[in-house]
């Protein structure tokens, strides 16, 4: 039975087919007692005829709305010119003015609205019923125009409901599209960030390691104990390294942050000593000063003040020279946290530090400039006077959720 009701909701030419050949053998018993009814003149041929096309403007009436409305009121005009009365099958006119309200043209239905308004009336002046008053021919006509009327108006309801459905579905398709591009965005975003991330872990730390690693050697046989130090200064680096691998990993996996277990928690402001501390063991003299009254910061704030500290270190240890030396300046302002990274080294051209170092894959001050940019703050970087170089970073503050 289900596969019978979607066959006929997938053909509904044959629904009206169907209904089309019972109108016709309706209105072929109703052409023939007209036709031999006392007083009515209507021939049999042309009642016949008239009741085939009107019975084909039921059949395709879905398939071609407009041309068959205008087919039917053509068939109309000649009955009233042939003078062939009104039988069964003119019940096609009330069919075509609700299917054409429904999908036809805007002007197609107000013309389909307007005839049948008028076929009533019509019909009662070229066939009145023998001995009825002039009201009482007002009151027929009435009474068969309200249904032409109601057939309209339930047309036109069912366009109004189809376009409103219609309009929902291009909503939500439009909805999904957006969330889809919106998806997309957000995957790029934690993408470059979790790009950023990796190399500030792994450019940082393999530094320290790098560094440590040189000097162990060189100094393995002269100075043993200094090697030894180096040595453990490598391990602690690596171990520290790799936490915030996991870290980092746990986010791929999960998609979000874990405050416990296996994973650290993302570095913040108050790190920055340890951060320091450990680029003074590898061997890069650091000044460190807090202004101002510490308090707490909006997580972003935190993890990007921390970034920035240790991709800007990095670049002094790789670029500044073995004697480089550098300074950090924390400065706490009333509406925002400043910092000022500054170095003495031989620095390294400033196209580097813009496209990330020597190997050239936009992790420098690109990298700097986005998370800067992420929590709405400015950067100002550069050469300095005389030597080296320095990184200016301005952070609103924002309350800390």
């Amino acid at each position: 039975m289900q596969r019978l009701y979607d066959f006929l909701r997938r053909h509904p030419t044959w629904v009206d087919t169907f209904w089309a050949v019972v109108l016709f053998g309706l209105s072929g018993v109703s052409v023939m007692s007209v036709d031999e009814a006392p007083g009515h003149h209507m021939g049999l041929g042309g009642g016949l005829a008239v009741s085939a096309v009107l019975c084909v403007v039921v059949a395709l009436r879905r398939r071609y709305p407009v041309p068959m409305l205008l087919l039917a009121l053509v068939t109309g005009l000649l009955q009233l010119v042939l003078d062939i009365e009104t039988t069964v099958a003119d019940f096609a006119m009330l069919v075509i003015t609700y299917t054409v309200a429904m999908v036809g043209a805007r002007w197609a239905s107000r013309l389909a609205l307007a005839v049948s308004l008028g076929a009533a009336t019509l019909a009662q002046l070229r066939w009145p019923e023998v001995g009825t008053s002039f009201l009482g021919h007002v009151a027929i006509a009435v009474f068969q125009t309200v249904p032409f009327a109601l057939a309209w108006v339930l047309g036109d309801s069912m366009r109004t409901r189809r376009a409103y459905f219609a309009q929902l579905e291009e909503r939500a398709a439009r909805l999904e599209k957006e969330r889809e591009a919106q998806a997309k965005v957000a995957v790029a975003a934690e993408r470059a960030r979790i790009a950023r991330e990796l190399h500030d872990v792994v450019a940082h730390n393999v530094s320290v390691m790098v560094v440590q690693a040189d000097g162990a050697a060189y100094v393995l046989d002269a100075a043993p104990d200094q090697a030894k130090k180096a040595l453990e200064t490598i391990s602690s680096t690596g171990r520290q390294a790799l936490a915030e691998m996991r870290r980092l990993l746990g986010v791929l996996r999960t998609g979000e942050h874990q405050e416990s277990g296996e994973y650290v928690p993302q570095p913040d402001v108050e790190q920055i000593d340890d951060l320091i501390e450990q680029c003074r063991r590898s061997g890069l003299p650091v000044d460190f000063k807090v202004e101002g009254t510490p308090r707490p910061l909006p997580s972003g704030v935190e993890l990007t003040a921390y970034r920035i500290v240790q991709e800007a270190l990095t670049n002094t240890r790789k670029h500044g020279g073995p004697n480089a030396g550098a300074s950090v300046r924390l400065v706490y302002f009333d509406d925002g946290l400043g910092l000022l990274v500054e170095d003495d080294g031989k620095g390294a051209p400033h196209e580097l530090y813009e496209e990330g170092g020597a190997d050239g894959q936009g992790h420098g001050l690109i990298g700097m400039r986005e998370r800067v940019g992420m929590v709405g703050g400015t950067l100002d970087a550069g050469p300095r006077p005389g030597g080296g170089f320095r990184i200016s970073v301005l952070l609103p503050l924002k309350p800390a959720h």
